[in-house]
């Protein structure tokens, strides 16, 4: 059986409680990425993804300059490297998110993505249900007035 390990991505791009909003939305568009896990050290304290600077960042008036902490998320689903490809994609779908961090004890060690489950073709079925669900929160939330 396949483990997280064997599909995730191990050079993660980072930031820390020292980086500001501006940093963050500079590294996300260099890297092409919408999420990026918040680190001190090696040890995993919370992600930002795109959403979050723009509802809690930009959204509230917030400057460029304003710490990772006011938009960070610290209650983050994780995975082990020895978890199961079908219980990430299983955790995916239930939690409805795109991406999981990695962690060996607290200390991120990778990343997986919805997209590294389907482009293996790798439990496509549970990776395609997840993001259909996931889609599916997404299109409906847009419409609620």
């Amino acid at each position: 059986m396949k483990k997280i390990k064997d599909i995730m991505s191990t050079d993660c791009v980072t930031v820390t409680l020292k980086d500001n909003l501006y940093e963050i939305a500079l590294k996300m568009k260099q890297n092409d990425i919408g999420f990026i896990p918040v680190v001190e050290g090696k040890k995993l304290i919370g992600v930002v993804t795109d959403r979050d600077l723009v509802v809690r960042g930009y959204a509230e008036k917030h400057s460029g300059s304003t710490a990772v902490e006011e938009v960070i998320s610290k209650n983050v689903t994780t995975v082990t490297p020895e978890t199961s490809i079908e219980e990430a994609a299983k955790k995916m779908a239930r939690e409805k998110i795109r991406r999981l961090p990695v962690v060996s004890g607290s200390e991120l060690v990778g990343v997986v993505a919805i997209a590294d489950l389907a482009i293996r073709e790798v439990f496509v079925d549970e990776a395609g249900q997840a993001l259909s669900e996931i889609s599916e929160n997404v299109d409906h939330a847009s419409t609620v007035h």
